[in-house]
């Protein structure tokens, strides 16, 4: 109204001011009228409008209460999976995998759903099926802090824990661990793999413990503090200076019941890795890199020193094709996960035990939804350093094929052949075959 009546005066003053007094008023107050009696006709058309869509929309079949109220329900557990909100107002995100497995183990495999190796003394074959590798984990953010530097952290737990029938499966962290990232800089505080093993190989067979463990992966899950520092070497390439504090696991060495109370329970080790990338383009890169491990064992009186060298790498010459693994060599590598003899106690001095031992993944993208892996891995101590009835050498085969049924359902199949030598007592052979479903949420 306002506007027309600032149009009406913009176009009408010139003339008026041309026109005597009386006629301009005059003038003036017939405008005025018939705007009004045109803004009444539109206030009608307006009203009898709003009474026909009224009328329209009560003509619609309603859904029954019963189906709106679904639909509210189905809304709110949607918002409710999309974020979960902490005490602290910060996200919170809910993640893992139901898993259950299907196995079976052959003869030599003992009662265990995975051997790491196989048994000296010949066991009856063994099936079964568990959801007790299934993961539950939660991913969080939380505020800036100074320098820009963001944090974040997660925490993943299983129920590989317990005795593992169906009654006894207990909950236990797998890996944790809250992180500061600025640009170029991150600090880190957690449980996770050592800093000098931090891949592996693909599996839903294998997932209480990590793949190819015992057979080349060092592969436990220990306390640790890590720093990182990040240059750039130009376009798509770059270095990964690393650096870590961990908690050594030294109760992992079998020792007889005489010497079991001389050994430390834990030790501090120090670590570090330098990894090289570089992108060659969106599905074609490569990363390499060296590190080394050294810490000390106290048992019987004495120190055993775990000094470890080891070597990790990605190679990905297209985009369907990968090739990753990882190699080490050194002295009491039972610290950081390996075959349970790190160190030998022979008439009340201890030695530590020379392995050298590595792994290596070949995987296939045959379609958006198959994926093929074939593996194999081994870890071989120095014969000399052992005693009869210890394990010389042993040595993992296999492969599996995980299919996506879904964006976040997958079916596999794993067969593995475990070969192990004992010394003086020759080689044994068992065989495991695994189908798996998992649920990824």
């Amino acid at each position: 109204m306002r506007v027309k009546l600032v149009c009406l005066a913009a176009l009408t003053l010139p003339a008026l001011y041309a026109q005597p007094a009386s006629l301009n008023l005059q003038s003036i107050l017939d405008r005025l009228d018939r705007l009004e009696r045109e803004n009444d006709a539109l206030r009608a058309e307006l009203a009898a409008l709003r009474e026909e869509v009224a009328r329209a929309e009560a003509a619609l079949p309603k859904p029954p209460p019963t189906e709106r109220l679904d639909v509210h329900e189905a809304r709110i557990q949607e918002l409710a999976q999309t974020r979960v909100q902490a005490a602290s107002r910060y996200p919170i995100h809910l993640t893992g995998m139901a898993l259950f497995n299907l196995w079976w183990t052959g003869p030599f495999g003992g009662d265990q759903q995975f051997p790491i190796s196989a048994q000296l003394i010949r066991t009856r074959a063994n099936a079964g099926g568990t959801f007790r590798q299934s993961v539950l984990g939660f991913r969080f953010s939380g505020p800036e802090v100074a320098g820009g530097g963001k944090v974040s952290g997660s925490l993943h737990t299983d129920f590989f824990a317990g005795a593992g029938n169906s009654l006894n499966q207990l909950l236990r962290v797998r890996v944790a661990s809250v992180q500061i990232d600025w640009k170029n800089f991150t600090v880190m505080g957690g449980q996770e793999k050592p800093l000098i093993a931090p891949r592996e190989p693909t599996s839903l067979a294998q997932v209480g413990v990590s793949p190819l463990t015992g057979a080349g992966n060092l592969w436990r899950w220990i306390p640790q503090a890590r720093i990182e520092r990040r240059f750039g070497l130009g376009a798509g390439a770059g270095l990964r200076a690393e650096a870590g504090v961990v908690q050594t696991n030294e109760t992992a060495t079998v020792v007889s019941e005489e010497y079991a109370g001389t050994v430390a329970p834990s030790r501090p080790g120090f670590e570090g890795r330098l990894e090289f990338w570089r992108y060659f383009s969106s599905d074609r890169r490569i990363e390499v890199a060296p590190g080394f491990h050294t810490s000390t064992s106290h048992v019987a009186g004495g120190r055993i020193p775990s000094r470890i060298v080891s070597m990790d790498w990605l190679l990905r010459p297209a985009g369907r094709l990968e090739f990753t693994g990882a190699f080490f060599h050194g002295r009491n590598v039972t610290v950081l996960g390996a075959l349970r003899q790190g160190f030998m106690i022979d008439g009340g001095r201890a030695r530590g035990v020379l392995a050298r031992g590595g792994w290596g993944q070949l995987a296939f993208r045959a379609s958006s939804r198959l994926t093929l892996h074939a593996f194999t891995g081994q870890q071989d101590d120095r014969n000399s350093d052992l005693a009869p009835g210890r394990i010389g050498k042993n040595l993992v085969m296999g492969a599996n094929s995980i299919y996506r049924v879904a964006p976040n359902v997958l079916v596999s199949f794993e067969g593995a052949s475990i070969r192990t030598y004992f010394l003086g007592a020759g080689l044994r052979t068992v065989n495991h075959y695994d189908l798996a479903l998992a649920y990824q949420f």
